[in-house]
């Protein structure tokens, strides 16, 4: 039997600690919050009852369950008061001898059994507990913010820490509606070790000037689905908490993908912490607003001023698969007459047999009319031949990704195609300028990574080469704007942002898998709940498919050289054995086949 845990105890009324009070509450529990000072406990309260008036106001909580929960709340200056509780939970500031003392001073006041837990996100629980008497008895209980929103709960167990306890707090925390998932005693856990990295390497491409805040952000929540961009996330939780954090995973990993970018310490100093100072890598309405306002840097349109984008409006599209009957259909549906070249009639065919499926779906579910559908396959024109884009103004290559057979096709675009026509090349991991060294116009070359399914996402990146001319980097973008996607450019090097960005956060969620850390599925459910991301790191990486991971990782290595960025060796495994996802029905999970 798991014992019953009836009376609890936080200690530390901020905004963390408050909602954990208010999860508590909620769940009928009675709850002692303890605070410094009697101003402090005054702005906990106030936390709380703004949370409680919010719940009121979206109709989630009636004004006699905010006035229950409230009442089921006592507040204290005195730690002494907390002597009831049969679970105490420290979250106060993120500060090592700040916590140390908490617990070493709770410890002399409640009974033997007492529980305590520590909310840190990083700070190492081993070292909290043996501050006290009963470091069997200590745990990580690492909630995340809004806690009375978030699923996601951290149990983080000491090599010392009695078994019956983790198994207590597990059962308690499902109780309370709660995702628990339960790990060692590591710097970040699950949700911050594999979190940080990612923001920390989003921070260093800004600090860098290799993409723009805002392409940056767009390029991670249109191309992956996530709610909120690198950068302001960074913002929200607060630079210098993303500094502390980083320092104490880069203290015990030594792994220079957790140690901060100089643009940290840079910001820090300057007073610049995100939305809590109002300013951060964004400029907000007021401390504490979620509400972004224009600044200096704000650019005033897509498109750089003084450039003059040339005109399109014949496309040629080189290629018959999924991409390119996807960038077909995207370009014809907006207007423009397209030529798709396949490398037999059979292949065009079937090229333009999809997208008329595709279409046709589109009709029935009411999003396309049937005049539409017709003009749209109207502007559609077979070829075989390479000739007929003699007069289009541009060209985008969507063929395998192989190097030379792409400089190939480039070789011969360069001698058919009029001059001043564009030549772009959908490539999602290999050098633009490649492409362009094929031809005698390299200044006319530019990569447009759409992502799949085209028709659907709707990220481009414009990828410019160190040769690519400014007019055809504003053609690029002004095309992006009339296809109603989301341009972000930035420059030719390995993954471009969100490959860059994604890939290293995958590999260190299979190096974490690989070290029995954590299991997949408490790793994927850590960061689905914890992060709210679209899905876990080990559902994606079966989706992708394992091969087509290890080469992107493989090309990211190649280019920065960076020890974290070799490919975990049980992914290099895993596709040796030709394990390669849902593809083959088995990657990281087995998949049913039919």
């Amino acid at each position: 039997m798991a014992r019953e845990f009836r009376t609890v105890g936080v200690v530390g009324l901020g905004t963390m600690g408050a909602g954990i009070v208010e999860v508590f509450a909620r769940n009928g529990l009675d709850v002692i919050a303890a605070e410094v000072s009697t101003e402090a406990v005054e702005r906990g309260r106030e936390h709380l009852q703004t949370s409680t008036r919010r719940a009121i106001e979206r109709g989630k909580m009636t004004e006699e369950q905010a006035a229950e929960l409230l009442g089921r709340i006592t507040t204290t200056t005195s730690l002494a008061d907390l002597a009831p509780c049969d679970l105490v939970v420290e979250a106060v500031p993120e500060s090592l001898d700040l916590k140390a003392s908490v617990f070493a001073e709770v410890d002399k006041h409640v009974g033997p059994e007492t529980i305590l837990a520590s909310n840190t996100s990083s700070l190492s629980v081993t070292e909290l507990s043996v501050r006290t008497a009963r470091p069997g008895k200590v745990v990580g209980m690492h909630f995340f913010n809004p806690a009375p929103v978030q699923k996601l709960v951290e149990l983080v167990r000491t090599v010392v820490t009695e078994a019956d306890v983790v198994e207590d707090l597990q059962a308690f925390a499902a109780t309370l509606d709660k995702v628990p998932v339960v790990i060692g005693d590591r710097a970040g856990f699950i949700a911050n070790a594999l979190l940080f990295g990612y923001l920390n390497h989003a921070a260093r491409m800004f600090e860098s000037r290799y993409a723009s805040r805002e392409d940056l952000d767009a390029a991670m929540r249109y191309g992956c689905g996530y709610p909120m961009g690198p950068l302001s996330l960074l913002d929200l939780i607060g630079l210098d908490t993303a500094y502390e954090i980083l320092e104490t995973m880069y203290a015990q990993s030594r792994n220079l993908m957790h140690a901060p970018a100089p643009v940290f310490k840079q910001m820090i100093t300057a007073g610049l912490l995100g939305r809590k100072s109002g300013r951060g890598f964004y400029t907000y309405e007021k401390a504490h607003s979620s509400k972004v306002v224009p600044d200096a840097f704000t650019p005033s349109s897509a498109i750089p001023e003084g450039v003059t984008p040339r005109e399109v409006q014949r496309v040629g599209v080189v290629g018959t698969g999924t991409m390119a009957s996807g960038i077909v259909q995207v370009f014809a549906q907006a207007g423009y007459d397209v030529i798709v070249r396949g490398r037999s009639e059979s292949k065009v065919e079937a090229s333009i047999a999809g997208i008329r499926k595709a279409l046709d779906k589109a009709v029935v579910r009411g999003k396309l009319s049937e005049e539409d559908k017709d003009a749209t396959l109207g502007r559609i024109t077979p070829t075989t031949s390479l000739e007929d884009f003699a007069d289009v103004d541009l060209v985008v290559e969507a063929i395998a990704e192989e190097l030379e057979v792409k400089r190939a096709v480039f070789g011969a675009l360069d001698e058919i195609c009029k001059p001043g026509a564009i030549l772009a090349t959908t490539t999602s991991s290999l050098p633009v300028v490649e492409c362009a060294a094929a031809t005698d116009r390299p200044g006319d070359v530019i990569g447009l990574h759409f992502f799949n399914p085209a028709p659907v996402m709707k990220l481009v990146e414009v990828v410019s080469t160190i040769g690519t001319s400014p007019d055809v980097a504003a053609t690029a973008l002004d095309v992006c704007g009339k296809l109603g996607k989301v341009a972000v450019s930035c420059g030719d090097r390995a993954g471009f942002i969100v490959n860059a960005l994604l890939f290293p956060y995958l590999n260190d969620a299979v190096k974490m898998l690989e070290a029995h850390y954590a299991t997949a599925d408490d790793i994927d459910a850590a960061m689905k709940t914890g992060c709210a991301l679209p899905m876990g790191p080990f559902e994606l990486l079966d989706v992708v498919g394992l091969d087509v991971s290890l080469a992107i990782e493989r090309s990211l290595f190649s280019e920065f050289r960076q020890s974290g960025f070799a490919p975990a060796p049980l992914l290099e495994h895993l596709v040796t054995a030709g394990r390669l996802g849902r593809k083959t029905g088995q990657g990281f999970r087995d998949y049913a086949t039919r």
